[in-house]
C-alpha cells in the first residue's frame, strides 16, 4: 500500500539517537513511533489532550513487519487505518514511510484496549475517540 491509501496520517521527525551504530533506525524505534502516531493523531483531531479523559488505550497487542531502513535525519511519515472498531478496543494498521519510497518501510499492528483511569477497568472507547476513528475504518 502506498502512503494515499490510508485515510490519516502524522508526521514524525527522527532523532539523532534513533540510530544505532549500524546506522539505521533501530527496531525498537518503531514501535515508538506506532505510538507515537496514533497519540499524536488522536491529540491533533480531537483537539484534546486525551490524557485528561475519564479513559484512555492501554497497549494490549503490537508487532510489526520491517521491511527495509528507516535513517536519520528524515522524517518519517506513518499512514493509520483502523481495521477494527470495537466497543472498548481499537485495532489499527500503521505503515511508516519515508522520503521518496512509495512502498512502506514496516507495517505494524497495534491494539489499544480502553480502560478506566482510577481502576484499569475495560471500558467503552470515549465518545471523542471514536468520532475521529470512525473515518479512518473500513
Amino acid at each position: 500500500m502506498t502512503l494515499a491509501e490510508y485515510r490519516g496520517t502524522y508526521t514524525i521527525s527522527t532523532r539523532w539517537e534513533d540510530e544505532d551504530v549500524y546506522g539505521h533506525v533501530n527496531n525498537v524505534k518503531y514501535y515508538s513511533y506506532f505510538d507515537t502516531a496514533v497519540n499524536g493523531y488522536l491529540i491533533r483531531e480531537t483537539g484534546i489532550d486525551i490524557r485528561t479523559l475519564p479513559a484512555y488505550g492501554i497497549v494490549a497487542e503490537s508487532s510489526c513487519r520491517f521491511q527495509r531502513e528507516l535513517k536519520f535525519p528524515l522524517d518519517v511519515a506513518a499512514g493509520l487505518k483502523v481495521t477494527k472498531l470495537g466497543n472498548s478496543s481499537v485495532v489499527y494498521e500503521i505503515a511508516l514511510f519515508q522520503g521518496n519510497d512509495p512502498e512502506p518501510a514496516a507495517v505494524g499492528r497495534f491494539v489499544h484496549v480502553y480502560v478506566t483511569g482510577s481502576d484499569r477497568k475495560v471500558t467503552p472507547v470515549p465518545a471523542q475517540i471514536r468520532e475521529v476513528l470512525e473515518p479512518l475504518a473500513g
